[in-house]
Formats: structure tokens, sequence, C-alpha cells
């Protein structure tokens, strides 16, 4: 098949396949553009646990929780805070469109392509302690059977048909340098074709150039994904003003192809690329004691029960408890100058709330293994647990707390913590659990979150003291700053079609996925609620795919 398409889609991962799937239904022809090999196909969701925001859903219902369109939206914008006339005029209409898609037919749509979900919704950004305030809440975070592979997998297959049609051309190792832009209009890519590689998923590749190419189409979709994976693009986009000074070390929470230069070339063709400043990365960040990519992090997800430390030995304070507000958090650490922080748990702690973030830390989730699932009741005996606890460097077990501290301070020279402020923490946070109700709103919260049931069942530990030896032995985690997604992006109408500063639209270039911020340029805001980034690329995918198709001669 010749370059001649339709429709040229830069990037391989899940808003590109999205998208092309759209496309190749309304018979359109399209050629993908991806500059990793074949194994990086469907990008960085492969990588996600699969978690989808979904609002009144089936599952929530069975589970006896109230939501609704309006509290989400609600929500959405309290935690979002748009405050930028030009820069969010986009990016708040396309939150209102993703909060209806969430409410309405998002879960059909993925139902028809054979997506499955699990009937327990988590509760995620449980936020900062106020109604009209940052989070969830109810629980909306609904669990993909078969985590991001099988979201990748539902839109993968389709294409792959399509290509076998002579529909969809894949061009691997294609990396797009520019923009081919003629009177005012986007009408092809230019690049270099880098050599073959044959390195496993997610590592680096080789950027050697092998010759250059030039392709043609009536449009090119920029679905390239954000600049997670370059550290040193982040940090020029770091918001001092708001997170405090741009931390000395970070971990990577997605692979080093994730670098962001398609915004830097789509820009420089004459996009609009607003809001790089927003970014969603995490306090709880441990190092992968196996790493795929250069600074590999992987994510505790915490119940709320974790004693959380700053780098000092003092309690961070309300409402900053795990599993509440993650930027909040992260903002407070960097303001005073840290850039690590600790969780002090008990084994019964870690048994029930100790969880990994990604879908190579969730075997039982990716593999649809319900045997293996069952062990969820006990987590410390799940495999990828199991080897961060024996093999992770961030890891400390110790019978006493003594003994904890003693180790943590081995582990970070340069800030020892004084045993008696963390004894001081521990002790003053164990008097409290003696009774049944509290002044300590962390456990409140922990309380709180005990009365929806799935949460007490498989989720939270009862209260109990962390220096009740019963519930022994200690661990302690140190949390690293870890980089993940790109919330701002470059600027689109509701069409995905890129506009140009000052608003015009930018023919026959589309944008979607993070890229473009989830859609807009940004429609997360500052703050993300969880879930919605896989279904924000299932969003703009399927709306650039449907409106390219619609509108193209």
């Amino acid at each position: 098949m010749s370059d001649v398409a339709d429709v040229i889609v830069v990037g391989a991962g899940l808003a590109g396949l999205v998208a092309t799937l759209e496309l190749t239904r309304a018979g359109r022809r399209v050629v993908i553009v991806e500059q990793e090999s074949e194994r990086n196909l469907g990008g960085q969701a492969f990588w996600a646990e699969g978690g989808l925001f979904l609002v009144d859903s089936p599952e929530q219902r069975l589970a006896g929780i109230k939501d609704s369109p309006e509290l989400a939206m609600s929500d959405w914008l309290a935690s979002a805070g748009f405050d930028r006339n030009d820069e969010d005029r986009w990016a708040r209409r396309w939150a209102e469109a993703y909060v209806h898609f969430a409410a309405g037919y998002k879960r059909s749509y993925l139902y028809q392509l054979g997506l499955r979900l699990l009937p327990v919704v988590g509760w995620a950004e449980r936020g900062g302690g106020t109604a009209t305030g940052h989070g969830n809440s109810v629980p909306r975070f609904h669990y993909t059977w078969g985590a991001g592979p099988e979201v990748v997998r539902v839109f993968r297959e389709p294409v792959l048909a399509a290509a076998a049609r002579g529909q969809v051309t894949f061009k691997y190792r294609h990396r797009v340098d520019e923009l081919i832009v003629e009177g005012g209009s986007a009408v092809g890519v230019r690049g270099a074709v880098l050599e073959p590689s044959q390195e496993p998923r997610g590592a680096p590749s080789s950027r050697k150039e092998v010759r250059k190419f030039d392709m043609r189409a009536q449009a090119v979709l920029i679905a390239s994904g954000g600049m997670g994976g370059n550290p040193e693009l982040v940090r020029a986009h770091w918001p001092v003003d708001r997170l405090g000074p741009v931390p000395a070390s970070m971990l990577i929470g997605v692979p080093a192809h994730v670098d962001g230069r398609m915004l830097g070339i789509t820009e420089g063709a004459g996009g609009s690329v607003v809001n790089l400043d927003r970014m969603w990365n995490y306090p709880e960040g441990l190092k992968n004691w196996a790493p795929v990519w250069p600074g590999h992090g992987v994510r505790i997800i915490s119940g709320p029960s974790p004693l959380w430390l700053d780098a000092t030995g003092r309690r961070l304070p309300p409402p900053l408890f795990p599993s509440h507000a993650a930027l909040h958090t992260l903002r407070h650490i960097t303001l005073a100058g840290q850039d690590h922080s600790w969780f002090i748990m008990t084994q019964t702690i870690l048994d029930r709330e100790f969880a990994l973030s990604g879908s190579e830390q969730n075997p039982d989730l990716t593999g649809k293994n319900l045997p293996l699932m069952l062990l969820r009741l006990k987590k410390s005996t799940m495999g990828p647990v199991r080897a961060f606890l024996e093999h992770g460097e961030d890891i400390v077990i110790r019978p006493t707390l003594s003994a904890l501290v003693k180790e943590m301070n081995v582990l970070t020279p340069e800030a020892p913590l004084e045993y008696a402020r963390v004894e001081q923490e521990a002790a003053a946070r164990d008097r409290q659990v003696v009774n049944d109700y509290y002044k300590d709103m962390q456990l409140m919260s922990v309380r709180n979150a005990r009365t929806y049931l799935p949460e007490r069942l498989l989720r939270i530990a009862a209260p109990h003291r962390l220096l009740d030896p019963s519930h022994g032995p200690l661990i302690a985690a140190r949390l690293h700053l870890l980089v993940r997604k790109t919330l701002g992006g470059v600027q689109t109408n509701l069409d995905a079609q890129v506009l140009r500063p000052g608003g015009a639209g930018f023919d026959g270039l589309y944008a979607a996925g993070e890229a473009a911020g989830f859609g807009g340029g940004g429609a997360h805001g500052y703050n993300a609620l969880e879930g919605g980034f896989l279904g924000g690329c299932v969003f703009s995918g399927r709306t650039a795919g449907r409106a390219l198709a619609r509108d193209l001669a």
C-alpha cells in the first residue's frame, strides 16, 4: 500500500488507535506514524491499571452509591479550578462534554467493543475536606477486567483487522520532526526513519537515523502523548509559584519515548499549546526494583490509614492523607524543600491497603485471574508486592519503631529522623484509636471510608494502634516524587481541531489524547479526579476520528 491516505495519525497510543478505529469504520484510509517499534503499540496505556471514570453507572448503583452528572460536574469543576480566560475557554467545554460522556454512552461504547468492568468501584482522590473543594464526593474509579492491556486490545484488534483489509498502514520507527504546512493547512509530516529496534516494550531505543521520509494526506492528527518521560521538559515547565522549587530528584512513571517532542513541533508550526505548567504528578513513588526505563518509578495506591511523615518526621497536616489529594500533598512536600517523605504502617495495614499502580503490578486484573484476585484479601501475598518488600530499596521492615527509624536513617543519612519526634507522632495517633470517636481527621476519614462496604471488606483495615505488636511488624516506605501526566497540551475545539493563537482553526490539523491535554488543551484543569486519563484518550480520540471522517473530502 502507498503512503497516500486520508489521515496521518502521529502516535500509536490509545488515542491514535481509537481515532483510527472511527476513521476506518467510516471507510477512511489511515497511516499511523510511530517512532517506536511494534512492541510499543498501545503506548503508555498498556502500562495503566485501567481505571475508568464513570458516573451513575450500574456498578455504582449496585454498591448503593448515589451519583449524578450534576454532582460529578461539580466535583470536576471544583478540582479543575479553571481560571484562565483564553487557555481554559475550550478546556472547560471539553470537561463538560467528557463528564456527559462518562455519565452517558461511555460505558456502552466500551462494552460493545468487548470491555468489561469489575463490580467493585474504587474511591480515588477523596479530596480536601470540603463539599465545594477538590475531590470525588463518591467512588467513581471503575476497574477494567484486563487492566490497561485490555483497554488497548479492544481497539488494537479492530485496527489490525482494518490493516489486514488495507485501510491502515503502520509506519514504525518513523519519527516526525516537522509538520508540512502549505497555504495555512497541514498536509503532511516529515521526519527520520530510525534504525530497527529489538528493545522490549517501554525500554529506551536507538535514535540513529537511517533515512528521511515525507508523507502527505488530507489531514494530520497529533496523538503522541505528553511530556512525562522527559525530565528536562518537565523541569522547564514546573510551576514554581504553585509547587515550590523544582525537585532535585524525581522518578518517572512513563517510558522515555513520552518525550513531548510533538508539543514543540506543533507550536512551531503555528498551533496553540497551553497550560504545560499543569501536570499530574504524585508524591507516593517507589523506585522500581526491576526498572524498564530510566528512573522508573511505581506509585503506591494506598488506603487512607498509613501515618504520613515528611522528611523531618513531622506528620503531614490535614487533609493531606493517603488517597486524598495527591497534588496538594506534593505541593506541601516541595514547598518545604524536600523531595521525599515516609509512610509508616503495620503489617495489618499493608496486607489490606498496600497496592501498586500499573498493569504489570496487578497480574490478577491484567491476566483476568479470579483465583489470584482472591489474594487481594491479603495483599502482601501478591507477587509484585512481595517483590517490592523483598527487593525494593525504599522499603524497611522491623519489629519495633526504634529499629525501624534506625534503618530509615540508613536510607537517608542526609536527612536523619529524630526517633523522639517519630515516636511522638505515632503515640499521639495511637491514643486516638482507643475510642470509637476521634478528633484526628485522618481516623475520621478512615471511619467514613469504611461505611462503604467494598472498602470495609476489601480495602481498608480496621483502625488499630501502630505500636501494637500484634499487628506488626512495622513497615516504612520512602516515597519519592513521581512524574506522570501532562494536563496541558495542544488547544483544540470540540471537534479536536487544533487552534491557532487567537482562536482560529488550523486547517487539516487535529489533536487528541494527552497531547491535547485530554481535550481542549487541558480538560482536567489543575487537578485530576483519577480514571479520566484512559477515558480522556478514548473520548478525544473518538471525537477526532468522527469529526475527521465527517468533514474530509
